[in-house]
Order: C-alpha cells, then sequence, then structure tokens
C-alpha cells in the first residue's frame, strides 16, 4: 500500500492554451498539490506540446513544484534548459537515452528530484538498477503522445510490483501514475500501490477544478 498522502498533479497538456496562466492559477486555488508537465518532441512521442520557454513563463504564477516529464530523446542536452526554466522534478524514459544512469546523475546535480518513467511495454527491471538514484517512479497507464486515452489496466499490476520493490528499498520514492486517471480508476491505483496521481482531463475538463481534483483524491462516492 501507499505510504504517503494521495498527491493529485493535474497535467497541463488538458488545459486551455490560451489561457495558461490563469489555469495554472486556478488548480493551486483549487487544492492541487504539483503541476505535471508533459514535454513532447514529435520524435520520442507522436505529438509536440512545448518547451522551457512556456515552463519558464509559468513559473512565477504559482509556487506548485513543477513535475516535469520529459518525452524527448535524446534527453541529455536539454537537462540543464529544463532545470533553469523552473523544473522542480525532471522525469525522463530510460529508453530515451544510452546512460540512464548518468542522466540522474545529471538531473541531480541541476539540483532538481529525478524520476524515471515506465512505459506500459517496460518493464520495472529497468528501475531496479537504478533504485538508489530514484526519487520518483512515474507509471504511464497509457502510451505516452496523447491525452484523453483508456486506463491500461494490466498496469496495476506493475503498480503493486515497483511498490513493493520501493518497500524493500526503505527509500522516500513517489510512486505516481499518469494516464487515464479518473475518479473510478484512480482508487485502483491507490489500492495498487500508488501514491501521486496525475490527471489532465478528469480535471480541466471538469466544471468544477476543486471538486474534480477532490473526487480524484477520494474515488467515487
Amino acid at each position: 500500500m501507499a505510504q504517503h498522502p494521495t498527491l493529485v498533479a493535474p497535467s497541463l497538456l488538458a488545459a486551455d492554451f490560451a489561457r495558461l496562466g490563469a489555469e495554472v492559477a486556478a488548480i493551486e486555488a483549487a487544492g492541487a498539490d504539483w503541476l505535471h508537465l508533459d514535454v513532447m518532441d514529435g520524435h520520442f512521442v507522436p505529438n509536440i506540446s512545448f518547451g522551457p520557454v512556456v515552463i519558464k513563463a509559468l513559473r512565477k504564477h504559482t509556487r506548485m513544484p513543477f513535475d516535469v516529464h520529459l518525452m524527448i530523446a535524446p534527453v541529455d542536452p536539454l537537462l540543464a534548459a529544463f532545470a533553469e526554466a523552473g523544473s522542480d522534478h525532471i522525469m525522463f524514459h530510460p529508453e530515451a537515452g544510452p546512460h540512464p544512469h548518468r542522466t540522474l546523475q545529471a538531473i541531480k546535480a541541476l539540483g532538481c528530484r529525478a524520476g524515471l518513467v515506465l512505459n506500459p511495454g517496460s518493464p520495472v527491471v529497468l528501475v531496479e538498477p537504478l533504485l538508489d538514484m530514484v526519487d520518483i517512479v512515474l507509471v504511464m497507464s497509457v502510451n505516452p503522445g496523447f491525452g484523453g486515452q483508456k486506463f491500461i489496466a494490466s498496469q496495476l499490476d506493475k503498480i503493486a510490483a515497483l511498490r513493493r520493490l520501493i518497500d524493500a528499498s526503505g527509500r522516500e520514492i513517489r510512486l505516481e501514475v499518469d494516464g487515464g486517471v479518473d475518479p473510478v480508476t484512480a482508487p485502483r491505483c491507490i489500492a495498487a500501490g500508488a501514491d501521486t496521481l496525475v490527471a489532465g482531463t478528469a480535471v480541466f475538463g471538469a466544471p468544477d477544478y476543486r471538486a474534480a481534483i477532490d473526487a480524484i483524491r477520494r474515488g467515487p462516492a
């Protein structure tokens, strides 16, 4: 089971891009814990989103930690730019570079928390040799690249396996889930061991952001 209170990290990808500053302020006022920022390059994933310039522009609008998910390859050359833009956490896919341990070292040297991201087809074994360097493990419960996809239930077993691995390590590592998270799937993720939930359309597509965030934390009534 998860060891920490559940955090909710709304994903900016689902926000109204014509009013990003106001959207960020609104979710902070609604009780969001982190802001999740999906950076896509059109190469590692089949979509393009935004880069360090947007993150830097948003930094002055909120005190929420910026939870930055890099879906870019190669990832190493751009780490400094994202750190300088105001990222608090920088997460990457181990498939996005030849030396994930070196990438984790580089992120930590930049003063950020470091995270690994596992795609639906990426095995837990990719995390094991790197666990001593990791602050966050993010499980993708959809294939990365697009918002609004259906939750892949097979990832619940992966979440449970990672929870066991993290607990056995004795380290304070956040176990995060992203993809199809809503008030119905969120309790299943929490039961499997997740303690941090990314939600895009389930928050930004709702008429009441606070109610949406609370519903994800609590599950269905």
